[in-house]
């Protein structure tokens, strides 16, 4: 009868050791697979090869975190900071790679701010133009200093009446809120700060008007009034 117990006791603790030694090498497999995470692969589309390399690099923090909690947000700390970016969107495919898809913004002006040109970015951005760039000289130049949400604002305006925003070459913009703006054609449209679409209105049907096409200025400042000069 003591043998017998002897073996259990035998048997329990055996069994014990083998328990506590399963234990620990799970344990040292978990912490390995959690100090060397699986790798995400995460592919940038949308923009040029070097663009979309560049902004791959920027998000280099995300590239060993659990694709479960990655979500835009977590791409949009990042990419929100890139002016070329008007938005983006990603796609998750289990187990570990990430499609984001950027829809690059839209040039619509440039401007220079300490002897430095920059295109005016539909998302209202700034991006600098190099110097080796070939820059897209066509677009209009924004006379401003830091008013570039409300130049997309005009644009907008400018947009919904029959005036061609292409037609236009310089806008310049007053402390006082109002714009100005020249076309191609040399002619110069002073807009009042209100009521700027009914006073494109106004522009278009003036231009339409023969006895005025050597028209030189069209000033539109004051509510009511029409000055039109041919100097």
């Amino acid at each position: 009868m003591l043998q017998s117990i002897d073996k259990k006791k035998k048997l329990f603790f055996y069994l014990v050791i083998f328990i506590l030694l399963t234990t620990q090498i799970e344990k040292k497999k978990y912490t390995e697979k959690s100090f060397y995470p699986k790798k995400n692969n995460i592919e940038v589309t949308g923009l040029t090869l070097d663009e979309n390399r560049k902004i791959l690099e920027s998000l280099n923090s995300l590239f060993f975190k659990n694709i479960f909690f990655l979500d835009k947000n977590s791409f949009s700390k990042v990419l929100d900071k890139n002016s070329l970016i008007e938005n983006f969107s990603i796609k998750k495919i289990y187990p570990n790679t990430i499609n984001v898809n950027i829809k690059k913004t839209d040039f619509l002006a440039i401007t220079k701010i300490k002897n430095k040109k920059y295109y005016i970015g539909s998302n209202g951005k700034l991006t600098e133009i190099n110097k080796d760039d070939n820059y897209k000289k066509e677009l209009p130049f924004v006379f401003t200093k830091n008013n570039y949400e409300d130049f997309l604002k005009l644009k907008k305006i400018i947009d919904q009446s029959n005036i061609r925003f292409e037609d236009i070459e310089s806008f310049y913009y007053f402390q006082n809120n109002r714009w100005d703006f020249k076309t191609k054609n040399g002619l110069l449209i002073k807009l009042p700060g209100k009521k700027i679409l009914d006073s494109l209105k106004t522009v278009y049907l003036i231009k339409l008007d023969e006895q005025f096409k050597e028209s030189k200025i069209i000033d539109l400042r004051v509510p009511n009034n029409i000055i039109i000069t041919n100097e």
